[in-house]
């Protein structure tokens, strides 16, 4: 074989190589772009949602009848909350064996140094509704609001869960029940509240996550024009 033929294929191997591994590095570039770009939107979405000072729900109770075996008041509240834009989210429904019903909130306050997301959540908090309760002995009576381990649903980001999003809740709740991870985190304070007050028909009830994290439930009557009646939901 002519030498300078076997040359010119070492050559051209050789730039054709080289044009393959910059294709390679360059693909590798725009994932890692595509990737922290999706990071980056995740971050603040999750700063966003951490931005409001106070949380809100409203109660109405939407159903009364009595137990001949118990001799109780069956009552069933529908809890509809809003999310950190005010937005509802879909209702729950309870039924106690009565009326005196408590809700409990979780209030956790971050310092810069939480997670690894740096100084993004300093002075952050998360506020939510935990549980709605009723205290009678043996037969208190507790329904979850948002179950631990979960993504509040105030706070979830809409679509799959990422990696960080499902790593910043899950430590959430690990440090929410151990102050010593807690404060080796970064985490100021967990507080919990647990107000309740006597629930009956033809009002509208109002729950406040204060921005001190104390909770405070107002109530107001219905509009008289509402009262009895069955509001239908349109759908176009």
């Amino acid at each position: 074989m002519d030498p300078r033929l076997k040359h010119s294929g070492r050559t051209c191997w050789f730039i054709m190589s080289r044009f393959l591994f910059f294709i390679f590095c360059l693909i590798l570039a725009c994932l890692w772009l595509i990737w922290r770009f999706n990071q980056e939107h995740v971050y603040q979405q999750m700063l966003d949602r951490l931005q409001a000072e106070s949380r809100a729900a409203q109660v109405l109770v939407t159903a009364v009848n009595y137990d001949e075996a118990t001799h109780r008041n069956i009552t069933t509240i529908k809890f509809v909350e809003q999310d950190s834009k005010g937005l509802p989210l879909p209702p729950k429904y309870f039924t106690f064996s009565g009326n005196l019903i408590q809700f409990q909130s979780l209030v956790v306050r971050f310092e810069d140094k939480f997670v690894a997301a740096g100084d993004r959540f300093k002075g952050r908090s998360v506020y939510l509704f935990w549980k709605a309760f009723m205290l009678d002995g043996p037969r208190t009576q507790e329904f979850p609001i948002t179950q631990v381990w979960e993504i509040p649903g105030g706070y979830k980001i809409p679509g799959k869960a990422g990696g960080f999003e499902n790593r910043f809740w899950r430590d959430f709740w690990r440090f929410a029940f151990d102050e010593d991870k807690a404060k080796n985190a970064g985490v100021k304070s967990v507080q919990i509240e647990a107000p309740g007050v006597v629930f009956i028909p033809g009002y509208l009830y109002t729950i406040h996550i204060e921005h001190d994290g104390g909770l405070r439930i107002d109530a107001k009557p219905v509009e008289p024009i509402l009262r009895g009646e069955k509001i239908l939901n349109y759908v176009s």
